[in-house]
């Protein structure tokens, strides 16, 4: 038996190539493997002793060579193949161990130029390894480690691979060779700086874990993270506390993340099966040049932000998921404690936070460092079809200043300016239709996923007036995700007590509900931007 060994990781690699060894197998080798199996008493053959070619262009050409590849390719059933091997004396190779450089680690390094990653860019290896596994029934090909023990167990026992598991070890190889190239091509994608949507999609994520169950229990399920340092996202976050992420925890908090990032002063958010429930937040800048909160400092800031996400639905939150932009305190976690919650993500907790939370074994407790760091634009918003996959880039936009357009004879003031950008805020993480009240930069009702506007709104009302008070509506401000077709939403709204308005605009009858708001005297504020959240 002849055995090609190449690998870039060379973890277990001396102990496979001894047990080769102590078989009788000859060893062919490369470069570095071959001087580490040397140094460790392997006898080896230099790949340019089989090829009777030199090494050459700094390693790069070494194992393209028909002395390779036809000893890899030949099929041994195959008269014909075996009788061109025999006239051009090669001999078969039955055995590939090949791993690709380190193409991932290197683009992952700090400051890495181009020129490094798209040298260890591997042409010889994946070449290897395909042509391998087209030959499946006589070529054993191995490019994980962790598979180098069952085929020594297969070899020693029966003196062959058996064909299920060269057929599985195919399978890794072509999945392999693809999640490669892949990151080769997104990598030059990034470095091109392209956001246009490509005319083949091709995409690849590592397996960070295997998951219990999915969206519900008979259903299987797993959580990949994209390659590459995504700072802020939920693939980045140390888990301190409580049972493993489940599948609806995972895209809960993910919902609720996407939303916290919306915000820069203190802020707390509460979210149930995708949706907010729950938004506080604290002014601490002069953000909307409008009069900040008054808190002493930053722990008693976030403390009434948590009072204020938490007293906006003390129902829904129950089983929730709890989101924070600043360092959770003592203080904060004993508000927070009482209340049943699922998963805490927060930058940081005091050594005393923690330690009370950990009091409960089943809460996930969650430190995500950069917690307020904002999406990638560049990236990608996928959906899952039935036969095929929709895409579109990321909404990363909320409105742009320019466009804000008063359409009623009311001016709004600059608190309601302050409060319509914090509704607009939470309302574009609502499902559609979605309709947010707040006031105070304070959620007060929130009408998420209704197959119509005024439902939407109705519901954010009734939901208001019965976790909190019909107080809470009276001069709040209302956002919607998209425009309003009727002007019903906007009689309900002054009839709950609210005064001001802030919508996309862009509806054929926008004038009857600008018409209905003026007979209110209520304000109202197109931003000319949708965002439907499906």
């Amino acid at each position: 038996m002849r055995a090609l060994i190449s690998v870039s990781d060379k973890s277990g690699i001396i102990k496979l190539a001894k047990e080769l060894r102590e078989m009788g197998t000859e060893i062919i080798s490369t470069g570095g493997t071959a001087k580490t199996l040397t140094e460790a008493g392997i006898k080896v053959t230099e790949i340019s002793e089989l090829t009777g070619f030199p090494e050459c262009l700094d390693g790069r050409v070494k194992t393209l060579h028909p002395r390779v590849h036809a000893g890899i390719l030949a099929m041994r059933g195959n008269p014909e193949h075996m009788k061109q091997l025999s006239e051009l004396g090669i001999e078969p190779i039955d055995l590939v161990i090949v791993n690709l450089y380190p193409f991932r680690e290197t683009i992952l390094k700090e400051g890495v130029t181009r020129e490094e990653a798209v040298e260890n860019i591997d042409i010889g290896g994946p070449s290897m390894l395909r042509a391998a596994a087209k030959n499946y029934q006589d070529v054993t090909v191995v490019t994980d480690p962790a598979d180098y023990e069952t085929v020594m167990e297969q070899l020693k026992e029966n003196g062959s691979v058996d064909i299920d598991t060269k057929f599985y070890l195919m399978q890794k190889v072509f999945s392999h060779t693809a999640h490669y190239d892949t990151m080769i091509a997104d990598y030059i994608r990034r470095q091109r700086e392209d956001e246009t949507l490509p005319d083949t999609l091709t995409m690849t994520f590592e397996k960070l874990q295997d998951m219990r169950y999915g969206e519900n229990p008979h259903q299987k399920a797993a959580f990949y993270r994209e390659i590459g340092h995504r700072k802020g996202s939920l693939t980045d976050a140390e888990q301190l506390n409580g049972k493993e992420l489940s599948f609806n925890n995972i895209n809960d908090t993910n919902g609720a993340l996407e939303l916290l990032k919306e915000f820069t002063d203190p802020t707390v958010v509460a979210c149930k099966h995708g949706n907010p429930c729950g938004v506080g937040s604290v002014r601490v800048s002069t953000e909307a040049d409008c009069p900040v909160d008054h808190a002493p400092d930053e722990e008693t800031a976030v403390l009434k932000a948590w009072e204020k996400a938490f007293s906006a639905d003390k129902v829904s939150i129950y089983g929730g998921i709890l989101v924070v932009n600043r360092t959770v305190s003592l203080a904060l976690a004993e508000a927070m404690k009482p209340v049943f919650l699922e998963v805490i993500v927060a930058p940081a907790y005091t050594e005393e936070a923690l330690a009370l939370l950990r009091e409960k074994k089943n809460l996930r407790v969650l430190r995500l460092p950069d917690i307020s760091t904002a999406q990638d634009k560049k990236a990608f918003d996928m959906k899952k079809v039935n036969g095929g996959l929709i895409v579109q880039t990321i909404d990363a936009e909320l409105y742009h200043e320019e466009d804000l357009k008063v359409v009623t004879k009311a001016q709004p003031t600059k608190e309601q300016l302050a409060d319509m950008q914090f509704g607009m805020r939470i309302v574009k993480y609502t499902k559609s239709n979605g309709i947010v009240v707040v006031k105070n930069t304070q959620s007060v009702g929130i009408g998420p996923g209704q197959v119509n506007r005024i439902w939407a709104a109705k519901q954010c009302f009734d939901h208001a007036r019965e976790l909190i008070g019909k107080e809470a509506l009276t001069g709040a401000v209302l956002a919607s995700d998209a425009f309003f077709p009727f002007a019903d939403t906007v009689e309900a709204a002054h009839e709950a007590g609210i005064t001001a308005i802030i919508q996309p605009g862009g509806s054929i009858r926008d004038q009857e509900s600008i018409d209905k708001a003026d007979a209110y005297g209520m304000t109202m504020v197109f931003t000319g931007m949708r965002h439907f959240r499906h």
